[in-house]
């Protein structure tokens, strides 16, 4: 038998650590969302007027919501991504009651009129990960271009995994391009694979 390329490989566990988590009850979900914001909540370091991104969930992701709130109420400037096309990603900034509209493959955030941020810590949803920080996204690579883009600006933006610890994998096959974590959040904590936090 061939043996699978990386990106089969990914592909397999992609597919896997998705079904587990579309697995979890809604309640429980829940319940292990609003512990992600107990975790992180304040071990999180920034300064207020720090831009952070999070996202609004989708599917059987995790509601990050509370947890946005928790930093918004150290004072942190909240963004979310909106998909403009197949390749990229910008982060809206989310204010107080701003309506939200659908912003592409069933997200919805702030309206093409709100500011676009340069996020300084990201939020990171992701379908997998392995206990050295990297990560397997949707598929798509919009957060890969997304921090590529970033850094070509001279930014170096901290990034945080969310998933749920059913989505752990004993080794995520990774490939140069990818873009490993420096943190991860689960409902069972926060881990750090960098110094720069706590």
């Amino acid at each position: 038998m061939d043996r699978m390329t990386p990106k089969e490989l990914k592909a397999e566990m992609r597919t896997g650590r998705l079904a587990l988590r579309d697995a979890i009850p809604q309640d429980t979900r829940i319940e292990m969302s609003l512990a992600m914001a107990e975790h992180a909540g304040e071990a999180v370091a920034f300064e207020p007027g720090t831009i952070v991104s999070g996202f609004l969930p989708i599917r059987s992701e995790a509601d990050i919501r509370p947890l946005m709130a928790r930093f918004q109420a150290r004072g942190a400037r909240l963004c979310v991504p909106a998909i403009l096309d197949k390749q990229t990603i910008v982060f809206r900034e989310l204010v107080r009651g701003v309506p939200l509209v659908s912003t592409g493959f069933g997200t919805s955030g702030p309206p093409a009129d709100a500011a676009v941020l340069d996020p300084e810590i990201m939020l990171v949803p992701l379908s997998a990960f392995d206990n050295r920080g990297h990560r397997i996204g949707y598929g798509a690579g919009y957060y890969d271009r997304a921090i590529e883009s970033l850094r070509q600006k001279g930014l170096h933006p901290k990034l945080i995994g969310i998933a749920f610890d059913c989505q752990e994998v004993a080794h995520v096959p990774d490939e140069p391009h990818d873009v490993s974590l420096d943190a991860l959040l689960t409902e069972s904590g926060l881990r750090f694979f960098a110094s720069w936090i706590g």
